[in-house]
């Protein structure tokens, strides 16, 4: 190799060290935060709350207020198609 390739190689290798380390402490940040959102979940259900519903609720707040009310009212209407 030349000493060009040589030059852009480690540059290249040390720019790809630097973004797989980057991923690897967002990683560990999401790892933490998750187990962060356990405990937030154990907490609530020690305290006598659903947690699968606060699940959905929590789904729901993250999605847009007429998609929600759309899908509310097809399943309206498929319940009312099924006598349920």
């Amino acid at each position: 190799m030349t000493e060009n390739t040589d030059a852009a190689y480690n540059v290249t290798a040390d720019e790809l060290r630097q973004l797989i380390e980057r991923w690897e402490r967002l990683d560990a940040e999401r790892a933490e935060i998750v187990d962060q959102q356990k405990e937030v979940m154990a907490e609530a259900k020690g305290r006598g709350y659903d947690t699968k519903v606060m699940r959905k609720v929590i789904a729901l707040r993250k999605r847009d207020r007429d998609d929600i009310a759309e899908e509310e009212a097809i399943l309206e209407m498929y319940r009312e198609a099924l006598g349920l």
